[in-house]
């Protein structure tokens, strides 16, 4: 492992789709820093794993998330991938616990993380960001304001960052994936046709093209990962 690979940091690393990315950047000989609020669940899940630093931080934790990556020191890429997805009530329903767990976990945790990464990227001139939103956030659908509301958020975050930042050599794209092939979204709709959805394997692959160099030329983008549609 060369100290000329970079450092990716990938947050919500326990996650599934975590776990596609993970494998897309170690075969590549990146160095890697797996954020999740638990280590314990982060070794669980790469038991193996060689070359990776393991970070417990909550999110929602501003001079938390700046502690730990401050000692972490460099990072060159971050894939914001925590995140989650609630259905709601309706509109005129939506109590203050469901806008505000949707928003703090879908745009706020981006705030947060930019505080902590952005500054050092500028320093260098160099850096990428690709974060998560939603193919359904590009436009409302009934008990999913909150979530609709809050990945829109994020996609607006990004394409400001993007605006802010090109000019530092700082990338910042956000893909948008229909829905994830995953166990939990099988057995949830167990009658749809999975071969449809989005393979994580396949958002990793775009994950990690926006994070190379090969995408230096795209800022601000929103990017439709749509799987067999």
């Amino acid at each position: 492992m060369s100290e000329s690979s970079p450092v990716v940091c990938i947050t919500g690393a326990a996650g599934q789709l975590a776990a596609a990315v993970v494998r897309h950047f170690a075969a590549r000989g990146a160095r890697l820093v797996l954020l999740d609020r638990s280590t314990d669940r982060l070794r669980q899940h790469y038991p193996d794993l060689a070359n990776a630093v393991l970070v417990q931080a909550d999110l929602l934790d501003r001079e938390q998330v700046a502690q730990v990556l401050a000692q972490v020191g460099r990072i060159d890429v971050l894939c914001h991938l925590a995140g989650g997805f609630r259905m709601g009530e309706a509109v005129h329903a939506t109590n203050a616990q469901t806008w505000d767990f949707l928003m703090d976990l879908n745009a706020r945790s981006l705030l947060h993380l930019a505080a902590a990464v952005v500054p050092q990227m500028q320093a260098r001139g160099s850096g990428r960001i690709v974060t998560v939103g939603a193919a359904g956030a590009l436009k409302g659908a009934a008990q999913m304001g909150a979530y609709g509301a809050s990945k829109s958020a994020l996609m607006r975050l990004t394409e400001a960052m993007s605006a802010e930042l090109r000019d530092a050599g700082i990338n910042v794209n956000c893909v948008l994936p229909s829905t994830l092939d995953t166990p939990a979204n099988r057995a949830a709709m167990p009658d749809a046709d999975a071969s449809r959805w989005v393979a994580l394997d396949a958002l990793a692959d775009v994950i990690g093209f926006l994070a190379s160099d090969a995408a230096r030329a795209i800022h601000g983008a929103l990017i439709p990962v749509l799987g067999r549609v």
